[in-house]
């Protein structure tokens, strides 16, 4: 499926983990398009090809769900499973559509609406837990940019570049921050904002030639910390039927 608009084109693919694999903003491609390796039948992420935007659900880190709770010892499996699960086409314009998903692991939906207008991708989330006993609302992003020699990060305190061949992991102060900048060197810059009230933990993955020889980049706003289900750094606990709504918007820089 292809949106389109003003200055930005993206792809996304609804039956396969609801995917946006190309997002290109003056012609320029922003995600990373992986190693070539595209495997879904495998269960850890890397493994399957680790590319373009997935959304985690209802974990990143493999881990079991914290008790008490009706789930509790439930192994979630590595970065969640809304990245494997097909997608429902809900709406679609020329730059515009809302699509779904629904969990296996536990009982969640996650509904997503993405936006093209001249300056902006918004992307409005809705969280519903379909089950009967109150479930924590995990979700993660996970957008991998292009991580290019002279690629620069703005507004990340702290973030200092991997060497080649490593990556590296940072979490920022829970709601310390809005936004973050990427700027490449042969390219545009955009802006990568968020609701600190809605989304207050921020990770920024990064990783320069490790697992394989990916180049990416994540900034990563969540509803919880840890990169899992955490009651030492929650998400919000919703009872049965209760829902949850964010925002994320890329803009242009």
């Amino acid at each position: 499926m292809k949106l389109h608009g003003g200055p930005w084109n993206l792809l996304v693919n609804p039956h396969h983990g609801g995917r946006i694999t190309s997002l290109r903003l003056d012609g320029y491609e922003l995600l990373d398009q992986g190693i070539g390796v595209a495997d879904r039948s495998q269960e850890n992420f890397v493994a399957a090809g680790a590319c373009g935007w997935d959304e985690m659900v209802p974990t990143v880190d493999p881990a079991r769900y914290p008790g008490p709770s009706a789930w509790a010892g439930i192994e979630l499996p590595d970065h969640g499973e809304a990245w494997r699960l097909p997608w429902s086409l809900l709406d679609e314009t020329p730059s515009s559509a809302t699509m779904e998903c629904s969990g296996v692991t536990l009982p969640w939906r996650l509904q997503r609406r993405l936006e093209l207008n001249a300056r902006t991708v918004r992307v409005e989330y809705t969280y519903r837990n379909s089950g009967e006993h109150p479930m924590y609302a995990y979700w993660c992003s996970h957008i991998l940019f292009r991580y290019l020699t002279g690629t620069v990060v703005e507004g990340v305190e702290g973030f200092v570049p991997p060497a080649a061949g490593t990556s590296s992991k940072l979490h920022l102060p829970p709601g310390s921050s809005s936004s973050a900048g990427l700027a490449w060197r042969d390219g545009p810059a955009v802006e990568i904002a968020w609701d600190p009230n809605l989304t207050p933990y921020v990770g920024v993955w990064a990783c320069n030639g490790d697992l394989g020889g990916y180049h990416q980049i994540a900034i990563e706003p969540a509803t919880g910390g840890s990169d899992h289900p955490d009651p030492a750094a929650p998400p919000p606990l919703l009872e049965p039927g209760e829902e949850l709504g964010w925002w994320l918007e890329i803009r242009r820089g």
